[in-house]
């Protein structure tokens, strides 16, 4: 069954995107991610890639990178940036909880502030469709928002056992580290912890 993204998410990452900056678009790879970097490799899917940072740092580093968004306008952005650098990178539009859909199998999924935004049921589907993407053996790197950042203001908190819970079944969580979402600061939307929202980062495998 295919899902789709609620069009009110459509609007609202999409004003996001319309502004100068998106709060979470820092211009180069989450720090969590450039630190874990030697442990992903081989064929990448970046699941909610934005405007492809994290992708095009991935290829840069000689893996084979596939990017998945729901919007046109990150994307464009995404190519532009591939075009410019030199980099072959297959940006895909498409909602991410049909991404089990694609008929690739990955050795590593990446996610970077996609999994913290799904309800409960999105979340379950979501998860579902990263396991038809990989083999065992394959892992989710995965920075998400952490229920140690005070207030409601962004996305959804999520708790370490909710995280545990969601990849309980088929997954084995290799590790879960407390980490920082770091922000454009001084722009409408990015009032967070001062040095990155407290997030999690883990490290899971395909059981």
């Amino acid at each position: 069954m295919t899902h789709s993204a609620p069009e009110s998410d459509r609007e609202r990452f999409g004003g996001y995107y319309a502004a100068p900056k998106a709060p979470w678009d820092i211009g180069r790879p989450q720090r969590a991610f450039v630190e874990a970097g030697d442990a992903i490799h081989g064929r990448v899917l970046d699941s909610g890639c934005g405007t492809g940072d994290l992708a095009l740092w991935l290829a840069d580093r000689g893996c084979t990178v596939t990017g998945v968004d729901f919007l046109a306008a990150p994307l464009a952005a995404a190519r532009r940036k591939a075009a410019e650098r030199g980099l072959a990178v297959n940006f895909l539009e498409m909602d991410a909880l049909a991404i089990g859909e694609i008929p690739e199998r990955f050795d590593a999924v990446t996610d970077c502030g996609l999994f913290h935004v799904f309800d409960d049921s999105g979340r379950a589907a979501y998860v579902a469709a990263l396991a038809k993407l990989l083999a065992p053996g394959a892992r989710v790197f995965l920075l998400c928002f952490s229920t140690a950042e005070p207030g409601t203001h962004g996305p959804r908190r999520v708790g370490e056992e909710e995280l545990r819970s969601a990849f309980a079944s088929g997954w084995v969580v290799e590790s879960l580290e407390p980490a920082r979402f770091e922000v454009v600061s001084g722009i409408p939307g990015a009032e967070f912890t001062p040095g990155g929202a407290r997030a999690w980062f883990a490290t899971i495998r395909r059981s």
